[in-house]
């Protein structure tokens, strides 16, 4: 399918880089971070109070193991010695064998030293970077299915602990269960249109950390997990064998690089490096409480908003601005390095408020690493581009673009496909860009969704090989695809369920209260349907905030839906109504 697409020049077989060069300057960068922190303070971990230490892991069964298989997907790695479709296929008979051997590594406190090496893919940060500028790519760690099965059963242990006694940030949305780009970005995204509703201005800083997993400092992470997390004696000691004595290649086609021990970090690509790294940072909120300031993070992306009057935007500058000096120093006492050039700061408000914001308040003067940040006009976050007015035209434009050049691919290839597989893949990569985070679009006009009901139109007739001047509403029936603005109504009210029935963070499910809930309503007839609070807005433009225009449309539903607590049975449901609604007015 690749070979038909014909991909882009991010492929590195033709690359004039060899592997080595690769290897090269990842490992340079590495210790160019080392070095330029290694005058740093040294780093404070604050000891905090853990009801239950987890010290050690429990035993693994055939039948986890087994279940665990089912699940995983075919992905598999050159140092395999069979493929992992086989090793699925022969669980029954390798899941006790496969349990045996995790056993012994928890026994042992040790994880395989044959399991430590990776295999690393450059991969290419962004499609608008240069291909040919090594600087342009990130290491993504290749390894083995046995031991990131084993990482697995470990994440599970590890995560059950925390989870249990909520350790993790509650703003950190990467790698936890409910958690995702998109409940983070709903509420940053509700947050900012409230504060402009009732007329204030929002100061937002995204901040950048360069090679972030791959300069994790190894005993500042078993400090982190000991005094922060409770976690000790065996566990922490096979933990710590985890991230000791690994080493990496760079493998581009059939070339490879000579072997690079690493003495700090941990791999990208596998799954517990991620789960450790949210932990390094977890303490991270401390900063940002203590100067006033909102953060969410996901992973490494790591952003602050300030809310103020227009007359306080120069104390928020200020506040902003030893915010990021402040993360700076525990960065760097942290061996990570906050890279301010390419930090970026956006200012939101109504345009009459943007249009009165004093020159000298649109930049932050960095002292620590003597850097001006310039407020842009639109900054991408987690993959959605914010304007400053949050018309969310250039989201919608750019979403748009790239989904027309996918149908193009697509059109090129349709001759050689079923119908049922041009369906698959128009879903997999231009209905699910459609779907990213449309939740963000409630409440736009609806000349602003045209762009996007074009795209689906194509896409419609491209699967069904119909002419442009065929009536688009058949179609979009046969397929069974929801309109767009009725894909928007059916992500809220997934949204609001998950977060109703605790599927979803505590920091979405804090923006919905139900009329039983409240004294005064209690006793109305609307508190039994399961009907929710809607909050009051000043402007017709709150409404867009995800507390708002979530419970109007969950409002809009019919009460039995609302009551229907099976998410299964629920979204099925849910997707006849907004159908019925679409089609069968």
């Amino acid at each position: 399918m690749r070979c038909l697409l014909q991909p882009p020049s991010d492929d590195l077989s033709c690359c004039e880089h060899s592997a080595d060069d690769f290897a090269d300057f990842f490992s340079t960068k590495i210790e160019t971070i080392r070095q330029s922190t290694s005058s740093a303070p040294p780093s404070v971990i604050t000891s905090r109070p853990v009801s239950s230490q987890l010290n050690t892991f429990r035993p693994v069964t055939a039948a986890e193991v087994g279940l665990l298989l089912k699940r995983s997907t075919n992905k598999q790695c050159p140092s395999d010695p069979i493929p992992t479709w086989l090793v699925k296929r022969l669980s029954p008979i390798l899941s006790p064998v496969l349990a045996a051997m995790f056993n012994t590594s928890f026994q042992q406190k040790t994880f395989p030293v044959t399991h430590k090496n990776a295999i690393v893919h450059p991969l290419l940060k962004k499609p608008t970077l240069d291909p040919a500028d090594v600087s342009s790519y990130r290491p993504i760690s290749n390894l083995s299915f046995i031991s990131k099965t084993l990482e697995r059963l470990v994440n599970t242990r590890i995560s059950t602990h925390m989870d249990s006694q909520s350790l993790l940030s509650p703003v950190q949305s990467a790698y936890r269960t409910n958690y995702s780009t998109e409940t983070a970005l709903a509420r940053i995204h509700n947050d900012i249109i409230s504060a402009i509703d009732q007329g204030d201005i929002v100061g937002l800083v995204l901040l950048d950390l360069s090679a972030a997993f791959d300069t994790v400092d190894h005993t500042i992470l078993t400090n982190v997990l000991s005094e922060r997390f409770g976690i000790r004696d065996d566990a922490l000691t096979w933990l710590s064998s985890y991230i000791l004595g690994r080493s990496q290649v760079v493998k581009i086609g059939s070339t490879q690089s000579t072997s690079h021990q690493l003495d700090c970090g941990v791999p990208q690509g596998s799954v517990l490096g991620p789960k450790q790294f949210i932990a390094y940072v977890e303490d991270a909120d401390q900063i940002f409480s203590l100067h006033n300031i909102s953060n969410y993070g996901y992973a490494d992306d790591i952003q602050c908003l300030k809310r103020c009057h227009l007359t306080q935007s120069n104390a928020a500058i200020s506040s902003l601005k030893d915010t990021i000096n402040d993360v700076h120093d525990w960065c760097s006492s942290r061996r990570l390095q906050l890279n301010t050039s390419k930090t970026e700061f956006i200012w939101f408000g109504s345009t009459s408020n943007l249009s009165q914001l004093d020159p000298s308040d649109a930049k932050i003067i960095i002292d620590s690493s003597s850097t001006t940040i310039q407020s842009s006009r639109v900054v991408r976050n987690l993959g959605v581009f914010f304007d400053s007015e949050l018309n969310m035209r250039d989201h919608i434009s750019r979403v748009a673009r790239s989904c027309f050049y996918q149908l193009r691919r697509l059109r090129a290839i349709r001759h050689h496909l079923g119908l049922n597989v041009t369906k698959c893949l128009v879903c997999s990569f231009v209905l699910s860009r459609l779907d990213y985070c449309n939740s963000l679009l409630a409440g736009l006009p609806a000349t602003s969704l045209v762009p996007l009901q074009r795209v689906q139109n194509a896409a419609a007739r491209l699967v069904l090989g119909l002419k442009t001047t065929d009536h688009i509403t058949p179609a979009l029936m046969e397929l069974h695809w929801l309109p767009i603005k009725h894909r928007i109504s059916y992500k809220l009210c997934i949204l609001v369920h998950k977060s109703l029935h605790h599927q979803a963070p505590d920091y979405l499910v804090a923006l919905f209260t139900s009329i039983s809930e409240i004294p005064s309503r209690s006793t109305l007839r609307s508190a039994s349907t399961g009907k929710l609070h809607v909050p009051r807005t000043r402007l017709h433009f709150g409404e867009r905030a995800l507390a708002v225009s979530g419970a109007l449309t969950w409002n809009s539903l019919p009460a039995k839906l609302r009551l229907t607590t099976d998410f299964g049975v629920f979204k099925s449901n849910l997707k006849t109504h907004f159908f019925n609604i679409a089609f069968n007015p």
